[in-house]
């Protein structure tokens, strides 16, 4: 658990964030990649020499990966074909196969969680499932959940995190609000995504889009069903990327896209709370060496009418 000491110092509440980072596949995605295997073994799913299908954005197939091919599977993942580059580049080089599809909306039979679940019935193996698995969340309830929460040594005013398929928030939400009721938790949303107006209004809308990877989506899924979510906030690609270049310039943290956004929610929840000392935690979900090839290019940047510009002075 890290102190992002530049905006702690700026905002006077202490802005606290787990970094997930280090984990041995280089982001939150190992956990659930293990709760799943694990789970998926105890129940006679997966079997010596078996094989692991998966949809992703990348992290969640590089965790199966890592912990799959260390454990004798085969793992196959399809993905959008329109991710960073590094992500690619490092499942093949763990041995993974991977399935580039057309990026699509949910509805199209071509979309990656569709083709995961048509190569595991055709090939024969086990369907991960990340969104409506519970073992997703659930691994996160027996693990993330109590680490912060000792980490925190009980004191946890504010948790604020973006959802991919929900797992992470399902598990950190039970369990910290289990602990005490009083801890508010925040879903920060991208452009493109229909969790924010499903949050406040009941309504699954989201229009626009963003340059984040791994998060967003237009459905509830089983995982984000047993979320225990407070109150929702949109944040844009711009407001992510002056985030993404403070944290590597003042803070000597490069973090990822989605880690961008949670820790400029964190800031803003923070500034709305200024001098009150409130612990607010986040996630650091993955490495931006992960998106270089997009958010450390200015070319990429420009093409997306994006600025890196310091953060706003209040």
């Amino acid at each position: 658990m890290l102190r992002i000491g530049s905006l702690s110092r700026q905002t006077g509440c202490e802005i606290l964030a787990k970094a997930e980072f280090m984990n041995p596949g280089g982001s939150i995605k190992d956990r659930a990649a293990k709760g799943m295997i694990q789970r998926a073994e105890a129940q006679g799913l997966l079997e010596p020499g078996g094989a692991i299908f998966e949809g992703t954005a990348g992290n969640t197939g590089i965790g199966l990966g890592l912990l799959g091919r260390e454990r004798g599977y085969r793992v196959v993942v399809t993905m959008p074909d329109n991710q960073a580059r590094e992500k690619y580049e490092l499942l093949e080089a763990m041995g993974v196969e991977v399935r580039k599809v057309p990026a699509v909306p949910f509805s199209n039979p071509a979309h990656f969680f569709h083709q995961a679940r048509v190569l595991a019935e055709e090939q024969g193996g086990f369907w991960a499932n990340q969104f409506e698995n519970p073992a997703n969340g659930d691994y996160h309830y027996e693990t993330t959940g109590p680490e912060i929460w000792e980490q925190c040594e009980g004191r946890v005013d504010i948790v604020v995190a973006s959802v991919g398929s929900g797992g992470t928030m399902s598990g950190i939400s039970r369990y910290l609000k289990e602990q005490n009721p009083a801890v508010r938790v925040v879903l920060v949303d991208p452009p493109g995504s229909g969790l924010f107006h499903f949050v406040r209004d009941g309504k699954m809308e989201g229009p626009g889009s963003s340059i984040t990877e791994g998060i967003g989506i237009m459905r509830l899924t089983e995982n984000f069903r047993r979320a225990r979510v407070d109150e929702a906030m949109r944040l844009g690609d711009q407001e992510m990327v002056e985030m993404l270049y403070h944290l590597a310039r003042e803070d000597a943290l490069v973090v990822g896209t989605s880690a961008a956004l949670n820790v400029r929610a964190a800031w803003e929840l923070a500034r709305r709370h200024r001098g009150e000392g409130l612990r607010i935690v986040t996630l650091l979900c993955d490495h931006g060496s992960r998106y270089a090839s997009k958010v450390f290019n200015p070319e990429f940047l420009a093409s997306k009418q994006l600025q890196v510009k310091p953060l706003p002075v209040d």
